[in-house]
């Protein structure tokens, strides 16, 4: 595989920064943790003299994650998008709002109304903050009460539903909670996260920030929830390399893949409900993950390598050193990681919590179980199938497995 040098920088513009190393860095021996790709003080770059609000969006560094999520000498970069003010979400965030009010869909001074289950929801109360808008974000009791302050303290009203739908689950009584809002607030806007094209064009400039920064790609692992990321940033990079590999990776108990709807601890990836923004064409293998190996690959970024951040970057790394461990030494691999740690103290970090729900049971085995279809069995652990299908258009799945709504807990 071809392996061009990547430059140690998290800035498009290297050569502006003094105080960023211009010198190329061979990523397959960057296995020390402290060899990252971004300038040693980050606020010279993401927050330039004069910077607007959305200013601080977007130009995130990346990390080269090696040992002991892969052994030493192997390897895969990171873009850390715990560096954006709320997350990877503030750029769907902004970019849905300003199309909408280009299109006039979305009146000066209306109100936003969204589901969500936080980060989308710290992107649009940033929205509302730049454009002057009120936001009302739909959520259900799973989440985090830190996250729910946040939230208000940043000016969004939040709205809790009480009880899940018989049928839906949580994630449908926020859908429907959100359609009673919108008829109560006349000149109201939902984004419609997991339809809404605008959220996939979205993650253009991440693309084009990696394409910078780590140079050819070979592989690329995302977590998948509403299919925007995923989506949005394999389509401009298969544009500059045409045989990029797209990984996804889920939790047990999400019905994106074909697997049946079952309640869900981790929250941030995942569906109840088949979002119409995911490019099931697009992906070479999809990963179901647990959440105790997601907590477990979480703590491990945390001790070796300092940044780490929730369920779906504990997933994704998990996935992106199976896959730096087995692919050949120069595949140049790339993993999305959306937030950072603080909104999951309560939940991911806490030993109380985790022995609560089982999740301090060690580490994953070395290997991920292996399907030939994903409708072959019910998953509960790490698993991975190379055969992806869009589930509401797979005549061959039974149909126990393409309902998008069972009974049960699903959010």
């Amino acid at each position: 595989m071809h392996s061009p040098i990547a430059h140690e920088t998290a800035h498009p513009d290297a050569s502006a920064h003094p105080d960023v190393s211009s010198h190329p860095v061979d990523p397959a021996r960057s296995d020390h943790p402290t060899d990252h790709a971004r300038p040693e003080h980050p606020a010279h770059h993401l927050v330039p003299a004069g910077s607007t609000l959305p200013g601080l969006v977007g130009n995130t560094p990346v990390l080269r994650v090696s040992h002991p999520l892969t052994p030493p000498g192997r390897g895969f970069w990171a873009k850390l998008e715990g560096f954006n003010p709320g997350g990877i979400k503030d750029r769907p965030g902004l970019h849905m709002v300003e199309r909408a009010r280009a299109r006039s869909e979305l009146r000066p001074g209306c109100r936003i109304v969204e589901s969500t289950s936080g980060t989308l929801g710290l992107g649009l109360a940033l929205a509302g903050t730049v454009h002057g808008h009120p936001v009302t974000l739909v959520t259900d009791p799973g989440l985090e009460p830190s996250m729910t302050r946040l939230l208000a303290a940043h000016g969004a009203t939040v709205d809790t539903v009480p009880e899940p739908d018989p049928a839906g689950g949580w994630q449908q009584a926020r859908r429907d909670r959100v359609a009673e809002l919108l008829a109560e607030h006349p000149g109201s806007w939902c984004p419609d996260q997991y339809g809404n094209p605008d959220n996939v064009a979205a993650y253009t400039p991440l693309a084009l920030e990696l394409a910078a920064q780590v140079g050819h790609i070979d592989v690329l692992v995302c977590s998948v929830g509403t299919g925007g990321h995923s989506a949005g940033i394999s389509r401009v990079l298969r544009q500059l390399y045409p045989g990029l590999r797209l990984v996804g990776v889920d939790t047990v108990g999400s019905t994106i893949f074909g697997q049946p709807a079952r309640p869900r601890l981790m929250r941030g990836l995942g569906s109840s409900i088949y979002p119409r923004n995911v490019a099931y064409g697009n992906f070479s293998e999809v990963h179901w993950v647990s959440p105790a190996e997601s907590v477990w690959a979480c703590r491990q970024l945390a001790t070796s390598h300092y940044a780490t951040g929730g369920w779906s970057v504990g997933a994704v790394a998990l996935v992106a050193g199976w896959l730096a461990r087995t692919l050949p030494r120069d595949a140049r691999i790339v993993a999305v990681f959306p937030d950072g740690p603080q909104r999951y103290l309560e939940t991911v970090y806490d030993d109380t919590y985790c022995a609560r729900h089982g999740l301090l049971e060690g580490p994953p085995a070395a290997d991920p179980d292996t399907l030939d279809s994903p409708d072959e069995k019910e998953v509960s652990r790490w698993t991975r199938c190379a055969t992806v299908r869009d589930p509401l258009h797979d005549d061959t799945a039974p149909r126990g497995l393409r309902s998008p709504l069972p009974e049960g807990e699903a959010r």
